[in-house]
């Protein structure tokens, strides 16, 4: 009768104590064919060169799952120009009636009122973002005299016929164009730029 080594011994005990907790379908895949005096089969083929099962051909080992994808941060809201200097706060600051701004719902960015054109002249434009920035720099670039305005924000300056608002990251600018000394306008810039930081 022909004895199998201790180490074959071994390998068929793991091979059994797997096939007991596979399923049938399992079973199939790796039956006992060509059987020996000893123990009526040997393990297939392929089972028997692999040993020890690994965790990804082991049956009780659980399904492997699969990290679920990061959600993506939800995007900042946008800010809206015409929200932040209302047609209402446009007359205000340039003490005359203005039309309404044109509508661009893909470009809240900017927003424009317009005096009639029956007169008189006056434009209100207010920036926001990038553009206000850019602004600035510019304005600080050719020189203009930028004075602070205090609480106003987290940084705010006022110029002839402009102010400009920083808070919480977001820059604002607000720009009036009227045909009277500019210091007729200072007082109602900046509160037009309180208004401003009290919306962001």
């Amino acid at each position: 009768m022909t004895h199998l080594g201790t180490g074959t011994r071994r390998r068929v005990q793991l091979l059994a104590a797997a096939a007991a907790v596979s399923t049938l379908t399992a079973l199939g895949g790796c039956g006992m064919i060509g059987g020996t005096e000893d123990d009526g089969g040997t393990p297939a083929a392929g089972a028997g060169q692999s040993g020890a099962a690994t965790p990804e051909g082991d049956p009780a080992a659980p399904p492997s799952a699969e990290a679920p994808p990061a959600e993506a941060p939800p995007a900042a809201a946008k800010v809206d120009a015409c929200a932040l200097v209302t047609k209402g706060d446009a007359e205000k600051l340039a003490g005359t009636p203005l039309q309404d701004p044109l509508e661009k719902p893909e470009d809240r960015d900017s927003c424009t009122y317009t005096g009639p054109a029956t007169g008189p002249t006056a434009q209100v434009e207010v920036y926001v973002g990038d553009g206000a920035k850019k602004f600035l720099d510019i304005d600080r670039e050719l020189g203009h005299k930028l004075t602070p305005i205090s609480g106003v924000g987290d940084e705010s300056y006022a110029e002839d016929g402009t102010v400009f608002v920083s808070k919480g990251g977001v820059w604002v600018c607000v720009r009036l164009v009227r045909l009277e000394d500019p210091a007729t306008y200072r007082a109602a810039l900046e509160t037009a730029a309180r208004t401003v930081a009290g919306r962001l």
